[in-house]
């Protein structure tokens, strides 16, 4: 049944394909600002769930080509972000399973770890 407001119109709520992809992202974007070695490029307000932009954090830019052919091994294939800005994105489109995005952050864990200072 459909939940309607005060005036008998028929409230919209979201597909469940926004809670999933909202979903994704938070788990991305967590860990992007958890770990210490990227840093995202959009302000918190501004984040997209579809493609979500990182660079390597400052003082760890020389760190980019490694963590791109890292990620390559680990089986993660187009995130190298815009030719002209550089650094990363991942496209977290409606068709792409949770599982994916948990393999990157995986992903950026394990480079994290070996990469400890």
């Amino acid at each position: 049944m459909a939940q309607v407001d005060r005036r008998g119109r028929r409230k919209l709520t979201p597909p469940p394909s926004h809670r999933r992809n909202k979903e994704k992202a938070a788990l991305l974007y967590d860990e992007i600002d958890r770990n210490p070695l990227f840093r995202g490029t959009v302000e918190k307000e501004d984040r997209s769930l579809m493609n979500i932009c990182f660079v390597m954090a400052e003082g760890c830019e020389e760190l980019a080509p490694e963590f791109m052919e890292f990620a390559k091994s680990r089986g993660m294939v187009g995130i190298k972000g815009h030719r002209l800005v550089g650094g990363f994105r991942a496209s977290c489109y409606n068709a792409l399973p949770k599982e994916s995005v948990e393999a990157l952050v995986a992903c950026m864990q394990e480079f994290a770890e070996a990469h400890k200072k």
